[in-house]
């Protein structure tokens, strides 16, 4: 034997290769990293950055191919829990793109298994924000799989890539309503607990404050409710439409979309609030340790990169009536020529959920609906209504729905709680969990909930309404200018190829798309070196000096990149404040000046009118 080459012993121990690699039998692998010696130092470095560059972009190029793949499919929901479809929305009147699904089994544990006939069933509606459904169940430790656990008879709300064309608002709630009832019926008429994500949350409100709702508790997690509200560095996202002009741009994509948008656009907003997490730091992290972090990577992207379309006319109305107009707090949705929704109206308990880590939707848009329709706490206690809520520290907005922590620990005692707090007496309450053990996993012995009392009169966030009355103002005037003089032409130049191509041209899709190698054919030499790279892989130990500059190097980059972005909301901050936050009446974005005459009441209705 060679004396260069060291004794086994003596051998840093190789990492099992990745799942993918399974086509390569190990045998012939091992024999074949016997052949060579570890390299060393800079050698060893250099190596291990050649290696981590292919995996890196064989990741990549997987994503781009299960991206392609997922489209070929229709995007169906990665809900990954069996399930039996139980209503589709598409075949009610009026028809849309819902579906509701019944869970039947979590892992190996089937329903019949677990199930408590004494519980009400749990109906968790996703959000609708630009992706697919099935980010509360995509994996076993979720809100799926928790309230499947603790023996509820778990339902849940999908919905398809495309529209109804033309499908409204209003057609989406009455959808909704009718799964409310498929549900309470089969549970002997026993409303479910209405579980909202995001968009979700707000979708369960709309529901419960109707003028016929059968609605029980309803439970928002991350949900924005009051729009205008926010604090400089909290929420830059509510800022969008004074520099935007409202609600004008969102109709001229959806024409260009051919009466569909495109939710590649909200993705790309979410995005752009921490770039230095949501582009540099995931990908970094993916290069740093893509051994251990490709699967990982792999599972969530099929979900955040599934982008669905929503009609414009149902677009339309989530812009104008929540987002700038700010109605659902005001009570001022009107659902058809008959109703308008009014929060006060939700009798079951509510549940709010919310996290100061979340830069979406902050405490402040999740809970400043409160005082809003409540102005003092003895008007909550007079409507006879309880609101519980409490707050995460350093979740995330998607942390709040996908974290395994968060969903074995908060999700878990908000559903044992409920018949604690349907016997709350009436008025506002903190949920406090005590969990001396720290672990998420705790038996129901180890940890403690309690409702401490609350003054709605304590819940003061800051708020720039003036500011944002004239926002909706200007919104107004150029929505009702686009849609008179220049709608019908972009709707006449529309047609499915150009809406289909712009579709495809997005940067969302084709930042990711390119490293398919049907996309790009060099693409399929990272295919042939990627199986020998996991095969030969040396990776360098942590603390080497080199790896530990490259990750330094990077902290420094995100550093930058995160004082960039604070520079950059500060100046929106400033900029916003100047434009629109004055104490006298502007008259150019005064309601009073003829312009704004031209806005039509009847546009702020969900019921479905044409924008055109």
């Amino acid at each position: 034997m060679d004396d260069r080459i060291p004794p086994a012993r003596d051998r840093a121990p190789r990492p099992d290769p990745i799942p993918h690699s399974a086509a390569e039998p190990r045998r012939a692998a091992d024999a074949a990293a016997c052949a060579w010696p570890a390299p060393a130092g800079a050698a060893a470095y250099g190596v291990d950055l050649a290696q981590r560059s292919v995996l890196f972009l064989e990741t990549l190029r997987r994503r781009a191919n299960a991206m392609l793949d997922h489209e070929r499919a229709g995007l169906p929901p990665v809900l990954r829990f069996e399930a039996e479809e139980v209503a589709r929305a598409d075949r009610f009147d009026p028809p849309s793109n819902y579906r509701l699904l019944r869970i039947l089994a979590v892992g190996e544990d089937c329903l019949d298994d677990c199930l408590d006939p004494a519980k009400p069933p749990v109906l968790i509606i996703d959000p609708r924000a630009g992706h697919g459904a099935g980010i509360g169940g995509f994996k076993d430790e979720s809100e799926v799989g928790v309230a499947l656990h603790e023996g509820y008879p778990v339902y849940f709300v999908v919905f398809d890539a495309e529209p109804v064309p033309g499908q409204t608002l209003g057609d989406v709630l009455a959808g909704l309503h009718r799964f409310v009832d498929i549900v309470a019926a089969a549970h002997d008429g026993r409303p479910p607990i209405l579980y909202g994500n995001c968009q979700g949350g707000w979708a369960a409100a709309l529901l419960a404050a109707d003028c016929a709702s059968t609605a029980g508790p309803v439970v928002m997690n991350g949900s924005p409710l009051s729009y205008w509200s926010g604090e400089a560095g909290a929420n830059p996202m509510r800022l969008a439409a004074g520099f935007l002009g409202g609600a004008w741009l969102t109709h001229f994509l959806a024409d260009l979309g051919h009466g569909r948008f495109d939710g590649a656009w909200l993705v790309q907003n979410f995005e752009a609030l921490k770039p230095e997490t949501a582009i540099l730091r995931k990908y970094a992290d993916l290069f740093m340790h893509v051994d251990g972090g490709s699967e990982r990577f792999l599972t969530f992207e099929r979900w955040w990169s599934g982008f669905y379309r929503l009609s414009r006319e149902e677009m339309l109305a989530i812009v104008e009536n929540l987002f700038v107009g700010n109605r659902l707090e005001e009570g001022a949705v009107a659902l058809d020529d008959h109703c308008t929704v009014d929060l006060r109206r939700m009798r079951g308990p509510v549940v709010v959920f919310a996290s100061y880590g979340d830069n979406i939707t902050p405490p402040h848009q999740a809970l400043g609906w409160i005082p809003a329709v409540y102005p003092t706490t003895d008007d909550l206690v007079r409507a006879g209504q309880r609101i519980v809520y409490l707050t995460n520290a350093h979740a995330g907005h998607l942390g709040i729905f996908v974290s395994g922590r968060v969903a074995r620990f908060e999700h878990r005692a908000i559903l044992e709680a409920q018949d604690a707090i349907a016997a709350l007496p009436p008025g506002l309450y903190e949920m406090r969990i005590d969990n001396p053990t720290g672990d998420p996993d705790c038996g129901h012995d180890q940890y403690r909930v309690r409702f401490e009392p609350r003054r709605v009169e304590d819940l003061s966030f800051p708020a720039q309404p003036r500011a944002f009355e004239r926002v909706r103002h200007l919104s107004e005037t150029l929505e009702a200018a686009y849609a008179a003089a220049l709608s019908p032409w972009v709707r006449a130049a529309a047609n499915p190829w150009a809406a289909e191509a712009l579709k495809w041209a997005h940067p969302m899709r084709a930042s990711r798309l390119v490293f398919s190698e049907q996309v790009t054919p060099a693409m399929a030499w990272v295919a042939a070196w990627a199986p020998v790279a996991r095969a030969w892989r040396w990776p360098t130990p942590a603390d080497d000096p080199i790896k530990r500059a490259e990750g330094d190097a990077i902290d420094w980059l995100e550093t930058a990149w995160r004082r960039t972005r604070e520079a950059r909301d500060a100046w929106a901050e400033l900029a916003f404040s100047w434009s629109y936050d004055w104490p006298a009446p502007s008259p150019w974005l005064s309601p009073s000046w003829p312009l704004f005459a031209a806005a039509d009441p009847a546009a702020h209705s969900v019921k479905g009118d044409d924008h055109g």
